[in-house]
């Protein structure tokens, strides 16, 4: 049965396209959907009239949509703000939403074909005037509380950026979304571009339970999700979880990659994928910052990789980068969402950022598989004797812990991480991070095997005066003394 390339009705024009190929049996039909089954290509094809239309790529759920469809329904409503690293599955959450409401409208302004839209916002505020020209040109209807209009790649047009403050105060019902990966460098040149008038949301890469729900593995999810340290997990259980931890290591929390790997890619495929992200990603530097070289963000990038799981040092970065470009360098790949921070704090008191020494800071990127395709890891270690602790000297655990727990946040607010050490003679100690939980000062120790010393843990406990505290490691949930035990895959569990 032969594919056409025709699926204009899910999205308002904005589809994939694909070459034609052949659907074999068994498929099954459910809501006028052809869905592949699971040993084929991961996607569902549309139905009409008897006739199979293109592949539509298959939504793979994420934690985000929950937050989305609330601010869908919410009565006090404000245009909401997408902010993530280029290709986390902005877009495609917003699609997925826009199947919820009677019309979508997506505006892509880097794309040559919405140009038009482009010239709209600046020719007018006026959200009314802004919609009417949009609807007509666009053949789509705007109706407030039916239609949701999505503005992509926002940070090409400024005076889009401008107007959501405007249809805040003047369209409140309708619902639009703003999203781009890049919009922390526009942004800065607008600093009062609607303050109080728009929500952000934060969006990252999958996490190990969004890699579950990718993978079909609701049981084991939901065994994962009732375990404690006073409920461990089964031998088994544990087993067939570690297994996929260590996959996920492997292959990260890239949308493309995920979805390939859950669609039946090998391994081998996805280092392919891993590898055309990370050219994307080097292209990109070009287009951050004039006064900072590309060939000098690519050189932090390397560099931030190098010193995962360690305190950050610049003399270590090329000898051709002076500290001021290498600062500069690194804040433009904060910005980008690429890398994210561990900050230093003396953790005597809440909140944690208060007591927090900028000049002690470790870096880690967004994501396990960038990671170790970049160093290009030999991960037979991994994957066969399923030892994580030999890979990089256990920075990869120390690494994936860390995503994990920025992961697991508050979306509205940008995602903080700290870390305690004390450089003494004879007395030196490390808490690789340590978070708040309620008014709890908790320190997380990250042990890549299975067994090793907590001295630092006992210091920092007695000194701080404080109860208790986590090791994340590769044994099942328990207890040892007042230390609760999560196994790295259940570090997203720890609040």
């Amino acid at each position: 049965m032969i594919v056409r390339n025709i699926a204009q009705q899910t999205y308002n024009n904005k589809y994939v396209v694909y070459e034609k190929q052949i659907i074999s049996a068994p498929n099954f039909i459910k809501n006028n959907m052809i869905i592949a089954p699971k040993n084929k290509k991961n996607g569902i094809f549309a139905l009409e009239n008897g006739h199979i239309f293109g592949l539509m790529i298959k939504y793979l759920k994420r934690k985000i949509d929950a937050d989305l469809l609330e601010w869908k329904n919410a009565e006090n409503r404000k245009p909401l703000l997408l902010r993530g690293a280029r290709q986390v599955g902005k877009s495609s959450a917003v699609r997925e939403l826009g199947r919820k409401f009677d019309n979508f409208l997506e505006i892509n302004f880097e794309n040559k074909d919405h140009a038009g839209a482009k010239r709209i916002f600046e020719r007018h505020s006026d959200p009314q005037l802004i919609c009417d020209e949009l609807s007509a040109i666009y053949e789509t209807s705007i109706i407030k509380g039916q239609t949701l209009l999505f503005l992509d790649e926002i940070q090409s047009c400024s005076d889009a950026i401008s107007s959501l403050r405007y249809f805040y105060e003047q369209m409140p019902e309708l619902h639009v979304i703003a999203a781009g990966s890049l919009l922390e460098f526009a942004l800065q040149k607008i600093p009062s571009y609607a303050v109080g008038r728009i929500r952000s949301m934060y969006m990252y890469p999958f996490s190990f339970e969004e890699f579950l729900w990718a993978m079909e593995r609701s049981i084991l999810l939901e065994k994962l999700n009732l375990a404690s340290s006073q409920n461990p997990l089964s031998e088994e259980i544990h087993r067939k979880l570690t297994e996929l931890f260590l996959r996920f290591v492997v292959i990260g929390g890239m949308p493309e990659v995920v979805s390939k790997y859950a669609s039946g890619g090998s391994l081998y495929d996805c280092q392919n994928t891993l590898d055309e992200l990370m050219e994307t990603l080097s292209n990109d530097f070009a287009k951050y910052k004039q006064r900072v070289p590309a060939i000098r963000l690519e050189e932090v990038f390397a560099a931030i990789i190098a010193q995962t799981g360690q305190k950050f040092t610049y003399t270590k970065v090329a000898a051709s980068a002076n500290q001021l470009q290498i600062k500069e360098s690194i804040e433009l790949l904060k910005m980008a969402g690429l890398v994210y921070a561990a900050t230093h704090s003396s953790a005597n008191g809440l909140p944690l950022a208060a007591e927090t020494n900028p000049r002690y800071r470790k870096f880690m990127i967004l994501d396990t598989g960038i990671y170790q395709r970049f160093l290009r890891l030999d991960l037979t270690n991994l994957l066969l004797d399923e030892k994580i602790e030999q890979i990089n000297k256990g920075a990869l655990a120390e690494m994936f812990v860390g995503i994990e727990l920025v992961k697991s946040q508050n979306n509205r607010l940008p995602a903080e991480l700290y870390y305690w050490q004390r450089e003494k003679e004879g007395s030196a100690a490390e808490i690789d991070y340590v978070i708040q939980q309620g008014q709890n000062i908790v320190p997380i120790e990250v042990k890549a095997g299975t067994k090793g010393t907590m001295q630092s843990m006992f210091l920092f406990l007695a000194e701080k005066q404080r109860q208790s505290g986590i090791r994340c490691s590769m044994e099942n949930f328990g207890e040892f003394q007042n230390i609760k035990i999560y196994p790295l895959f259940a570090t997203g569990k720890i609040k």
